[in-house]
């Protein structure tokens, strides 16, 4: 038995080649598109020749990340895995654990950039933009956009300012100009963190003596005038009045005038 792997040895040599050992990997989670680490991702880490150091990982909420015998925390939040590969060797080769360590580091599961689509939708929906994502994309997702959905789709960011103040900004995408037109800079690119929300179109409500009482949508939010709502009831019942009411919410009070 001795000689049968000598000559194995030997005979990988003769033909210029050494026999090299597979660098375990960390088992589970798909490796998906590199984008930066966030907080409560799960990475997948494997070090050549040291199992002890290969796993799955997943990052705190603080975005940082800890690893078996290494006393410091190591900064993960911010970093493409090519640079947090850097750093992990880095940590490894100050401590003294590893020298010259060959470090591979690969996404299995994104938890930080979550996308929200709500409203007039037809299935509200929250999934991770695990790789590049349009706001016709998010609308696929979530079933396309329902019949009562009005002229606007708010895309909300949270965003931090200098001095740590969190703030909320707000962009106003036009439906005609998404769907209809296709205007590709309306078709905005999300990169995780947004909120989608498509709200209802306004409603006017025609009752009294019309053919067809009931709730009628605006669409557009173009304006309307009697005469059209009177065409949506289907005009008026023989022996209406000679006159009609109108009432409205006012802005803020809740009272009608």
């Amino acid at each position: 038995m001795l000689l049968l792997i000598c000559s194995a040895l030997f005979s990988l040599y003769v033909h210029g080649q050494a026999p090299v050992r597979p660098a375990p990997m960390a088992d589970g989670g798909a490796n998906l598109p590199a984008q930066k680490v966030g907080p409560n991702d799960m990475i997948a880490i494997s070090v050549y020749d040291s199992p002890e150091f290969t796993r799955m990982v997943r990052v705190g909420a603080d975005g940082t990340m800890r690893l078996p015998m290494l006393k410091q925390r190591i900064k993960a939040e911010g970093l493409m895995p090519s640079d947090l590969e850097d750093r992990i060797a880095a940590a490894l080769t100050a401590e003294g654990l590893i020298v010259d360590p060959f470090v591979t580091v690969t996404m299995a599961e994104y938890h930080s950039r979550p996308v929200s689509v709500m409203g007039a939708v037809r299935l509200p929906v929250t999934f991770q933009a695990d790789s590049p994502v349009t706001l016709l994309d998010a609308l696929a997702k979530a079933g396309g956009l329902s019949a009562d959905a009005g002229s606007e789709i708010l895309i909300s960011r949270a965003q931090t300012g200098p001095d740590s103040a969190a703030t909320t900004l707000v962009q106003r995408v036009q439906v005609k100009l998404l769907i209809d037109a296709a205007d590709p800079e309306s078709n905005v690119r999300l990169a995780g963190g947004e909120e989608i929300r498509v709200p209802e179109a306004g409603r006017i409500y025609i009752v009294g003596n019309v053919k067809k009482p009931g709730a009628f949508t605006l669409q557009n939010g173009s304006e309307t005038t009697i005469l059209k709502a009177l065409a949506l009831a289907e005009g008026l019942l023989p022996f209406a009045a000679k006159q009609a009411f109108i009432y409205r919410l006012e802005g803020g009070t809740g009272s009608k005038n």
